[in-house]
């Protein structure tokens, strides 16, 4: 019994030694009922065998949670953490397509800096391909000064065994100073009466200037064909090359004028200072039209460039020197953009020819069913001033020119060795065959045209541009 009162009195002894250290905590669950908490230290153990409950392991979590977002918008990628939101994937993959873009920018940039590199390298070439040309022209000696050269009375030349005296003219020297062209070979041989006969016939007098006919004859024949220059890229298989029989300032008479045809927008024309800058590939002018050109009919004269708007019957008059359109004008009932073309195609339904008589015209309409019509135009207007109908079919022949109010058509584009086939003369309103040779150098001619300035035939065949001597017959009696 003593040692059970002993227990007991121990025992409230450390009841309210614990009593004095309680804490005791009131307040409502998550249900609302009311809950009493106590709590009481331990008096043996200093600390409980648990670090933390549930909350700090929650605290751990989104600690966790934090350093992985931090370490990934910090560029260290994934340490282990959870998955990523669905936001956060968004956005790295909105900035790796920057990124990427930024990427193929550069890229672009850089090829373009390459291009420009090469281009100004080709450039500084030709610069120093042209200062070692002067610098060899300068350092050429001057030409030493020629006196006057008198030139002596003709003499009479008597042939040997023959009493009649040969002119001055069969001695006379031609202008490349060969005189050997005027002396025939059987003048030194053969009989006297040959002799006194030759002498007697060539007492006419020749005339000083070409051989070819420098008036309005029908055209006898077409020369071989010359290369000027070959076209740098694709946009040269097809074009036009032309000069201005009547130039006007600020350019010259010796322009030459050039427009690539390939394209579906072809605006730029090129101006060269002369044959030699053309073909070197050196113009000193480029222009941009205001409108896209169609096909290679285009024409120059009198300081205008004539064209077909694209995908119209729009005739355009564009001034070279206050560089803007000066005139437009349908062409009436023209056929356009394929409806009657050349043989060859590329939309070349309306031809622009400049000849000795003005501004012409080549083109078909409905109403003629395809037949050639010849039109002649006002300069400054566009205006037509007088038609004629053919009797050849303008998708049958190749090409064609005008020279002297003569319409003359190629007959293939292709052939190496075709013919001129047939002559419309607007004068007599009368057509006939013809059988002129012509080549075709490179095998594809697109533009054929009468080049009024040099009196020849300008042509561009698969790149390249050509021209031909023509030779005219004697004008016809009025």
């Amino acid at each position: 019994m003593f040692l059970l009162f002993l227990l007991c009195v121990c025992g409230l002894l450390l009841q309210g030694d614990a009593q004095g250290r309680a804490a005791l905590w009131t307040g409502n669950d998550r249900s609302g009922r009311c809950q009493y908490t106590f709590t009481v230290p331990s008096p043996a153990e200093a600390s409980c065998p648990q670090s933390g409950g549930p909350e700090v392991e929650g605290l751990k979590a989104r600690l966790s949670l934090l350093e992985v977002l931090v370490s990934r918008l910090a560029g260290g990628g994934d340490v282990g953490g959870p998955p990523e939101s669905p936001g956060a994937s968004r956005a790295q993959s909105e900035l790796q397509e920057a990124l990427n873009r930024a990427v193929g920018e550069r890229n672009l940039l850089q090829g373009e800096k390459e291009r420009l590199r090469r281009e100004l390298e080709g450039l500084q070439r030709r610069v120093e391909e042209m200062r070692r040309e002067t610098e060899r022209l300068r350092s050429r000696p001057p030409c030493p000064p020629q006196a006057p050269v008198v030139p002596p009375s003709p003499p009479l030349i008597r042939p040997a065994g023959g009493s009649i005296p040969m002119s001055h003219l069969m001695a006379r020297p031609n202008r490349q100073g060969d005189s050997s062209s005027l002396r025939d070979s059987a003048w030194q041989h053969g009989s006297t009466g040959f002799q006194e006969l030759k002498a007697e016939v060539t007492e006419v007098p020749a005339p000083d200037g070409p051989e070819e006919v420098t008036g309005c004859g029908e055209l006898v024949s077409v020369g071989e064909p010359v290369t000027h220059r070959k076209a740098d890229n694709i946009e040269g298989k097809y074009g036009v090359w032309m000069q201005d029989p009547e130039s006007v300032t600020p350019y010259g008479p010796n322009m030459i004028w050039r427009i690539d045809a390939v394209g579906a927008d072809v605006r730029q024309l090129f101006g060269y200072e002369d044959m030699v800058q053309l073909s070197k590939g050196f113009p000193s002018k480029v222009l941009l039209l205001p409108e896209p050109l169609e096909s290679t009919g285009a024409t120059l004269y009198r300081g205008s460039v004539y064209y077909q708007r694209r995908r119209s019957r729009t005739l355009i008059r564009y001034d070279l020197a206050s560089e803007t359109i000066a005139a437009r004008r349908d062409l009436p009932h023209a056929g356009f953009h394929g409806q009657f073309p050349y043989s060859w195609g590329g939309y070349t339904d309306i031809d622009l020819a400049v000849d000795e008589q003005g501004l012409w015209a080549v083109y078909s309409t409905s109403k003629a069913k395809g037949v050639l019509v010849i039109s002649q135009l006002d300069p400054h207007s566009l205006e037509v001033k007088k038609s004629w109908e053919t009797q050849i079919r303008k998708n049958s022949v190749a090409n064609s020119f005008i020279i002297c109010g003569k319409l003359y058509t190629v007959k293939s584009y292709a052939a190496p060795n075709t013919i001129i086939n047939y002559m419309y003369n607007t004068k007599t309103s009368q057509g006939k065959a013809l059988s002129i040779p012509f080549k075709n150098k490179y095998n594809y001619s697109s533009m054929i045209d009468y080049n009024l300035a040099q009196k020849k035939l300008f042509a561009w065949d698969k790149f390249h541009m050509v021209s031909y001597d023509l030779r005219l017959g004697p004008p016809q009696a009025k």
